[in-house]
């Protein structure tokens, strides 16, 4: 019991000492662990054309040559093709690409 109590005050500690990039980057990582079952809509003018269901996380594309973020992002989810907000047993998980410059898009985490 002591060691746990010690445990978590140390976690405590770090993370209060840690800037609010940092502490932003950790809940990233934990996220990316543990998943979010996220929700991506991608709209155009006020009309909802796609969604995806079940997405673990959006990853921003990085150049081939050098650490430089390239402006698009891409995951994997479920089309949600009839819009029902369930991902339905016909309905199949897909790989996705949208332009950070172009797309309206809402991604949100999806209560369960």
């Amino acid at each position: 019991m002591l060691k746990k109590i010690c445990l978590l005050s140390a976690t405590l500690l770090l993370t209060t000492a840690c800037t609010q990039e940092t502490q932003n980057k950790i809940g990233r990582a934990v996220q990316n662990w543990t998943g979010i079952h996220g929700v991506l809509e991608v709209y155009a003018g006020n009309k909802l054309v796609k969604r995806f269901l079940n997405i673990d996380k959006l990853t921003t594309g990085v150049s081939t040559q050098g650490n430089e973020a390239r402006p698009y992002r891409y995951g994997y989810g479920i089309l949600d093709e009839n819009m029902n907000m369930v991902a339905d047993p016909n309905e199949k998980k897909v790989y996705f690409e949208f332009s950070d410059y172009s797309t309206s898009y809402i991604f949100y985490t999806y209560p369960e």
